[in-house]
């Protein structure tokens, strides 16, 4: 007989997401808090000496002094610190040796990062959000059996482009770091085996993930929709089943993130039974585990504050750009990201935006990546627009996507310029010329700017829509280097050049 620990545990969950409801009133306070011990943790740090962090928490307005006297920086300006770091030296950016980095997406100059994961962003931050989205989670579905079967994680490995293998200083993906360094006890509630979870070469995973799976109790997932979407696909094939729930039964929730549900959600409702699948949208980077949706009814997330992770916001739009915490930000706009966090980034730029929806307690909505983009014809198309604009098209078309990308095509040949969307359907429309019509009108809705462009057709021509042959993007993600498939698995969704999408339109002519 199966034991369903669920019962068990739910109290001590339920408790944890219940100190979210102070945050209405205390944010400010915790926030202030977190940057303190941040500043005392740190304080004999090589960093810390440079910025006289033992100073600063000792001021009588901390904040004030910390955003005086230390700089905002982006990665390329503590990359020499961080080598050192991979090297062993201790007590650099943050106290004592890492030993964990997590590879994530190149910077402008081509070349990966390695963001620190220490010992206390993991057990601190990292962690404490899994368990956090897990406490939501039970709070908002009290009769919820999540642990009367097993938890599917999908991870990386430790593939990464310095060389270097498992050992003292393990290098990959952030999902590896989690799954390697994870309570042993964990093991026994979730699959696959960690032996098969860190498999660096994705064509023997897959099948390994297949078998892995296929005749277990599966009742949670975790992983990149697009991803977990090929997985399940493969599994339903293997079983000659057209909805996974035939498989799973007890199937209940998706705790999903890295990149946008939107395109997917229409596909994964089909797959799975709506009588029992919840969805949980997380934000949880290399970086940090920043927010995770508390609310079925609010696509927004709950930006954690008490989690080793002090936050700054700068304004995407309008001329001041000071840099602002959460006790200053206004509903509906958006802000870029600035993160210092117990893995030693300090004033970091994380390269992401996002869209304050509520501000008591703070809430908000990924946006997009500072970089993700196009702004060819000065219409400010950001991520956010596409992802919301794609949803909605394929709604009315019927449609459902696998991947996307989309880059300008700039005026030549006296013709006007246009945008060009390459797309691997999950299911195509009857008609790219009427998806691409309604895809314009949808992002004409979102986006002032976009439909100021497109106005009589006197900037910017209607955009273009372009099948992309199945597995493209796989394709290209493994050109890219093995340890992006089935890793982060992030397609640029934006590009404000043609780089990428020549790249893939080269692709598709070989």
């Amino acid at each position: 007989m199966k034991i369903d620990f669920t019962p068990i545990v739910r109290p001590g969950f339920v408790k944890l997401a219940e100190r979210t409801d102070s945050w209405r009133s205390d944010s400010d306070s915790l926030q202030a808090g977190v940057l303190r011990r941040l500043l005392e943790r740190a304080a004999h740090t090589e960093y810390g000496k440079t910025y006289d962090f033992s100073s600063i928490k000792s001021s009588g307005n901390v904040y004030g002094a910390y955003a005086s006297c230390v700089p905002l920086i982006s990665y390329e300006d503590v990359r020499p610190l961080v080598m050192r770091m991979i090297r062993g030296e201790k007590d650099v950016l943050w106290r004592g040796v890492c030993r964990d980095f997590a590879q994530s997406s190149g910077t402008s100059g081509g070349k990966s990062k390695y963001i620190p994961v220490t010992r206390d962003s993991l057990n601190e931050n990292h962690y404490r959000g899994g368990a956090d989205t897990v406490a939501h989670y039970l709070r908002l579905v009290p009769g919820s059996r999540m642990f009367a079967g097993k938890g599917f994680i999908l991870g990386g490995s430790f593939s990464n482009t310095l060389g270097i293998g498992p050992g003292k200083v393990h290098i990959g993906d952030l999902s590896a770091t989690l799954i390697n360094r994870i309570n042993p006890f964990a093991n026994f509630v979730r699959i696959p085996d960690k032996k098969t979870a860190l498999m660096p070469d994705w064509e023997t995973k897959l099948p390994a993930l297949v078998r892995s799976a296929c005749n277990r109790d599966v009742t949670n997932i975790s992983g990149v929709p697009s991803w977990f979407l090929t997985v399940i696909r493969r599994i339903m094939e293997a079983k000659g089943v057209d909805n996974i729930s035939e498989v799973w039964p007890n199937l209940e929730v998706f705790f999903h993130g890295g990149i946008s549900f939107e395109p997917y959600r229409d596909e994964y409702r089909r797959i799975t039974d709506p009588a029992k699948m919840h969805f949980l949208e997380t934000y949880n980077a290399s970086e940090g585990f920043f927010a995770v949706q508390n609310d079925f009814s609010d696509g927004s997330m709950l930006l954690i504050v008490d989690r080793d992770i002090f936050y700054e916001f700068i304004p995407v739009e309008g001329d001041d750009k000071r840099p602002r915490p959460i006790w200053e930000l206004e509903k509906g706009v958006v802000y870029e990201m600035i993160i210092s966090a117990s893995n030693g980034l300090w004033r970091y730029h994380l390269g992401d935006t996002v869209r304050v929806t509520q501000t008591s307690p703070m809430k908000i909505r990924i946006a997009g990546r500072t970089k993700s983009f196009i702004n060819a014809f000065g219409e400010e198309l950001i991520e956010d627009n596409a992802e919301r604009g794609m949803a909605a098209a394929c709604d009315r078309c019927g449609a459902s996507i696998l991947n996307y990308t989309a880059a300008p095509v700039f005026a030549s040949d006296g013709k006007k310029g246009r945008h060009q969307w390459l797309i691997e359907w999950e299911k195509a429309p009857e008609d790219n010329n009427k998806f691409a019509m309604i895809l314009d009108e949808e992002l004409r809705k979102l986006n002032s700017d976009y439909d100021a462009k497109r106005s009589h057709t006197i900037f910017l021509d209607p955009p273009e829509v372009l099948t992309a042959p199945s597995g493209l993007f796989d394709k290209w993600l493994k050109s890219a280097g093995s340890h992006k498939l089935g890793g982060q698995r992030k397609v640029p969704r934006l590009s404000n050049n043609r780089d990428l999408m020549e790249r893939l339109l080269e692709l598709i002519s070989r």
